[in-house]
Parts: C-alpha cells; structure tokens; sequence
C-alpha cells in the first residue's frame, strides 16, 4: 500500500498533528493510498520553512531560478507514467486526459521559466533634475497555493510555477480529493535541486490548513481554483489582511451558435467542451444557445456526438468520459434533471448513472425557469436553448452570475467582433470550443462571480509580485 508523506522544508515527514486518510478510487471506491495530512502544528513548520526561504530564494539570480524550473519540467517528463497512474487511480482521469495533463504541465514550467527573465520594471520620468526614477518588480513573499481536484498537477504547477519564477516561496495545499498529486509536483522540484523550504506541500482540510493559510499575515497572496462560494470566503478573510489573491472559480459556459454555421460543426465543439473530462471543467460548455433556424439541427448532431464518447474504465486508452470524483455529485445532477423535466425539458440522451459513472446527457428546451440554466453542474451535462436571433442569444448568455469562458460560432466575423466585446466573461473564443488549451501566455480568469485576476504569463507575473517606485538623486537638486 503507498503512503504518502507530507513535504515540509525539504524533508518528507509523517503528521504528527493531523490525520492519516484513505486516497479512494473515485471509478470503484478501492483504497488507493494513505495519506499523511497536516494538523496545525504542520501548518506553522509549513509557513515558517517558506518564510525563512524567501530571502535566499528571492536573492537568486533569474537564470538560477529559471534552470530549476526547466529542470522540474524534464522531471515530470521523466515521471509521466507515475504521474498517469496516479491522475487515473486518484481523480479518475482518462489516460488521454491525464497523459495530456502531464505534457501541459511541463509546458507551462517553460513558460513560466522564461517569465524568470521578463519580471521587468520601468525607467519613468524623474521628478526632479539629477535624479534616476524607477518602477521595480519585486516578489511577495510566501504564496498560499490551493489547488483544485480537477486538473490537479497543471493548475497546481500555474500556480506555483510562476510564483517560483518572480522569487516568492509556497506553501501549497493540494485539493483533499487528489492529495498524491501534490506529493508528485514536490518529488518533480525536489529532483531539480530546488532549495529547502521554497516549496511546502501540506494536504489537510480546508477547515484547518486552508483556513490558517488564508488568514495568516505571513502569507502575502492567496491563489485558489474552485467553487464560487469557497473563492468568495477566501477573498473576504484574505481581505482582513489586504493580501492579494488570484481566484479562479466556477463556470457556466455558453456556447452561441448562429444559424450560418454549420451544425455538424457546431456539434462536434460543443460536444468535446461538454463531456471532457466528464464535464469536471470549469470551463465546460454546459450551455448551448442556438439560433431558432438551426435548432433542430444542432440537437440532431448533439445525439450523433454523443454516441463516440465511450464511458467506463478511465485506463482503457479510448476511454472519453470517466467517473465523477464523487459519487454524491451523480444525486446533485439527477436533482437538476427532473426538476428541468418537470418544467417542460426534454432528454434527448443520457439522463442515467451507475455508481460515479454519468452517462453523457444533453437536455432540449431548457428554459431560465428551470435550475440548471443557472446553477452548475460539473458533471457530463449540457443544456440546449432556443434563441430568436443573435441579440437574444447574447441576452441569454450573459443573464447568469458566472463569466469564466464562452464561444461564439458564426461566419460572420464583423457580428462576431461585436458579440465578443459584449459578451460578459472572461474568455471568448470565436469558432472554437469554451475548452481550449492556453499556451501559458494567453490572460486565463473570469468575471463576475466566476474570479478575480488573471494568470499565465506575463499576466501571473503581475499577480505575484509587486511594483515598487525607487528613486535615485545622483545630481544634488535645484530648488
């Protein structure tokens, strides 16, 4: 049976104040592992490693820190397999998923190796003759990094990553769901020769760990990816302190399909954007809003998309659809379909489960009346809506309190310009799904109650570090 340690100050150490849990398989409920998590007395050796890192860590030259990170992503290269296993047994991903997960992960320690280097400030104006003005980048201090059960090594490494590259020190709490995962990102930096202390992996409840993280005036940021209403509590406790925090929280994406588009198409995206993943994206397309000629048309092709995503064991490399993390979710959706049922939706496909495993389910003529058109459901479900014309559909779109990601399909690129600047979210990608794969430099975040701030790139870098104005008088002052 593996068991995993917690990582504290370089050392892998058993709790001593917290608890030792079973790491379940979500396809079958088996034991998968025991996990050491951290009590309070973890959580105190977790913020004082970073604390006492961060002069060290920070003082380093950028090609230093910058040849650790390329390091690491070598690393989880060379850990693939390991890597696979563990997204697969302990968050239930697909082998395409978790293989595709690993290569981003690595891809995204590059890019935020390069970030090292591009932390740049500016010379300004002086105020005053004889004097050099400038505005210099400098890092935070310890970051509290809690991830999320979904995509729990790349988010995790968006986080941390850059984080590392501008000087800061972690401490990171993997979700409790996927505490492995954690234990997988602290042996990929660990064999990169990354100092003691820089980075700390604690898993444990949000109540204790996540809490104490938060409200600490050691730490001086705050990054989370989960659900809206915990995103929204941390901001409010982060706020007691006034430290920074990047939040990345729910979704519920819609997807316009004007009637110029081709239905067949139309399908094909909003398909994969629905049922990848089982749906356990925020930035799943759970809504697909269409213009009234094509309607029936789009519906049609749903069904035929439908039908090639095999559902079962996650291991199976042709695999698409997987268990959901928690059985308890299958009861939430259920809840939301037969309350749609009995408002005048119609199932077009799916509709069932068995055990953790939902089948990929489309619903017809949802209305804002019925709870799904609002609420969330991470899992393999999508709602399909009538639109009278484009101004109707952008109207429908924007009439949700989320505004993480959203699609505009048309061939018409003047009204799609106009619709993407109206649209209320963060991302909007035009003939293209509500999933898709960043590059590390693109701005990812959303509005509304779907988060606060933007990261990746250069756009992480402003997250985690702050400006500091500098002056120097080389020239004695005329008065």
């Amino acid at each position: 049976m593996r068991e995993y340690k917690l990582y504290i100050n370089g050392e892998w150490i058993e709790t001593e104040t917290g608890k030792i849990v079973d790491d379940l398989n979500p396809a079958d409920g088996s034991l998968f592992a025991r996990v050491h998590t951290a009590g309070k007395k973890e959580v105190e050796a977790a913020l004082a490693a970073a604390e006492g890192a961060f002069a060290g860590w920070s003082s380093l030259l950028a090609s230093q820190r910058e040849k650790i990170l390329l390091k690491a992503a070598d690393n989880i290269e060379a850990l693939r397999e390991e890597a696979i296993e563990i997204l697969i047994e302990e968050a239930g991903s697909t082998f395409m998923k978790a293989n595709g997960e690993v290569t981003a992960s690595a891809n995204t320690l590059r890019v935020a190796a390069g970030e090292c280097r591009r932390a740049e400030g500016e010379v300004l104006q002086p105020t005053s003759n004889g004097q050099l003005s400038l505005a210099v980048r400098v890092p935070l201090g310890v970051v509290a990094a809690i991830a999320p059960f979904n995509f729990p090594i790349n988010i995790t490494m968006k986080k941390i990553a850059y984080a590392l590259a501008i000087g800061n020190t972690i401490v990171l709490k993997p979700a409790s769901y996927t505490p492995a995962t954690g234990y997988l990102v602290a042996k990929a930096f660990e064999m990169a020769g990354l100092p003691a202390g820089v980075l700390n992996v604690i898993p444990g409840p949000g109540g204790i760990v996540g809490d104490i993280l938060v409200e600490d005036p050691r730490v001086k940021c705050v990054t989370f990816t989960g659900s809206s209403p915990v995103g929204r509590g941390i901001a409010a406790k982060a706020a007691k302190n006034l430290k920074k925090y990047a939040l990345e929280l729910g979704g519920k994406n819609p997807l316009i399909v004007l009637k110029d588009f081709d239905a067949a198409k139309a399908a094909e995206l909003a398909a994969y954007g629905s049922f990848y993943n089982q749906g356990q994206t925020c930035i799943a397309t759970s809504r697909i809003i269409v213009e009234e000629p094509l309607y029936d048309a789009v519906c049609e092709q749903m069904l035929k998309q439908a039908k090639n995503f095999k559902v079962g064991d996650p291991h199976e490399k042709d695999t698409l659809v997987g268990p959901l993390i928690d059985p308890s979710q299958c009861d939430f959706i259920d809840g939301q379909i037969k309350d749609a049922l009995s408002k005048g939706a119609k199932v077009l496909c799916g509709g069932t489960h068995e055990g953790s495993f939902f089948q990929p389910t489309i619903l017809a003529d949802v209305t804002p009346e019925m709870d799904i058109f609002y609420q969330e459901s991470f899992g393999p479900v999508v709602s399909i809506f009538r639109a009278k014309d484009p101004a109707h559909a952008l109207e429908l779109a924007n009439d949700n309190e989320y505004g993480l990601s959203s699609s505009i399909l048309t061939n018409d690129l003047n009204l799609a310009i106009q619709l993407s600047l109206k649209m209320q979210a963060g991302m909007v990608h035009v003939n293209d799904s509500t999933v898709v794969s960043t590059s590390g430099t693109a701005p990812s975040g959303g509005v509304k109650m779907s988060g606060f701030a933007k990261e990746s790139g250069k756009f992480s870098v402003d997250v985690y570090s702050e400006l500091k104005w500098v002056t120097l008088q080389y020239a004695d002052k005329k008065r």
